[in-house]
């Protein structure tokens, strides 16, 4: 670049935070530090790749510090303080910017592992809580039978139930979550048994809880075993037979794998017993997994973790679709995944715009 071109040196530091935190693309971040030596150490020493994933993802604010799997050659003279600092700024230039990337560049996905528990069940296990993870709310070919998971019976219908998720990966960005209540079409009045309202919350559980010997039967898992570091706004859920969709205002970083959705109020209650019930058919939970390119490592018991980039290879891209996928748009997800990786280790020369392509690949074969 012509210096007399560089506006860094020029601008008081105010605007250029103005002008370099404007930018909500991440890439746009990787490709002005990579415009000359003065952006590159302007967007590193400042830690705006950091600033721009904090304002991404709140969540991000518990972290102690990051690592990484690999190390990277420091031009400067090793040994000095000088030198370690700028190492310690590099690493999170890298990180916080693949991080930034990564949430990005991905399709939703659904994002359940396995169901842990839920606070009450009639009829366990054949109203249990791992039913709500088959799609339909009648399964069998030849003789069908409902599935669904449903609460006992409560006189108050203010009572609340709770069922917890173990989620794909440590770190999600989860942008919906979807829930059908059931309808019990094997009663009369074929009465739909759902909440008045829903909420959602995602942590981690602590350190003592031992969640491979959980017993669904004992509703052993309370949720204060867990740490909860984000709680949605409450949803106001419908009395139909569908799958509600609800919509984050801003996509969710979870942190530490694990969902807790919160059913608030009933509004149908059972003509033969008299009492409310909460029933659903099905979760699901749509998001973008982060692993296993990234992780994390909790500190107990200050509530602070470690955020860790597992690798940078392109072998560790998350899975971003059940979708089948074209040939060429696999090598260009894989090709703009290596540019960011140059542009984030500084050794690009070329920036161009490389994000923005747009190609006709329907004549590619699929893989």
């Amino acid at each position: 670049m012509d210096p007399s071109m560089d506006f860094v040196p020029q601008l008081e530091l105010d605007m250029l935070f103005k002008i370099l935190l404007s930018l909500d693309d991440p890439c746009d971040l990787a490709r002005a530090s990579c415009v000359s030596h003065s952006w590159h150490g302007f967007v590193v020493s400042n830690g705006l790749s950091k600033q721009l994933c904090l304002r991404m993802f709140p969540q991000l604010s518990g972290v102690d510090h990051v690592t990484e799997s690999c190390s990277f050659k420091s031009d400067a003279e090793s040994g000095s303080s000088n030198t370690k600092e700028w190492d310690l700024l590099e690493r999170e230039h890298r990180v916080y910017g693949f991080l930034s990337h990564c949430s990005k560049s991905m399709v939703d996905r659904e994002c359940i592992s396995d169901a842990i528990s839920a606070s009450s069940t009639d009829h366990f296990p054949g109203e249990g809580i791992i039913n709500t993870l088959e799609l339909r709310d009648r399964v069998g070919r030849i003789a069908s039978y409902a599935s669904y998971w449903s609460s006992k019976g409560q006189q108050n219908p203010a009572v609340p139930e709770t069922l917890i998720y173990k989620l794909v990966g440590d770190l999600c960005v989860v942008t919906e979550i979807d829930i059908q209540p059931f309808q019990a079409y094997f009663q009369p009045g074929l009465h739909i048994y759902s909440a008045k309202s829903v909420r959602f919350r995602m942590g981690y559980p602590k350190a003592s809880v031992d969640l491979d010997s959980v017993d669904q039967s004992c509703h052993d898992t309370p949720n204060d075993n867990f740490v909860w570091t984000y709680a949605s706004p409450e949803f106001p859920m419908a009395q139909e037979n569908c799958l509600q969709k609800f919509k984050f205002p801003e996509p969710v970083l979870c942190i530490g794998g694990f969902l807790l959705v919160e059913l608030l109020g009933r509004v149908q209650r059972h003509e033969m017993d008299g009492l409310f019930y909460i029933c659903v058919s099905h979760v699901r939970v749509m998001g973008r997994p982060l692993s296993p390119t990234f992780g994390v490592d909790l500190i107990e018991p200050s509530g602070k973790f470690v955020l860790k980039a597992l690798s940078y290879t392109k072998e560790s891209l998350p899975v971003s679709s059940p979708r089948r996928i074209s040939s060429l748009e696999l090598r260009r997800r894989v090709r703009n995944w290596e540019h960011i990786l140059n542009m984030l280790h500084g050794d690009v020369g070329d920036v161009e715009d490389i994000w923005d392509e747009e190609q006709d690949d329907s004549d590619e074969e699929f893989v």
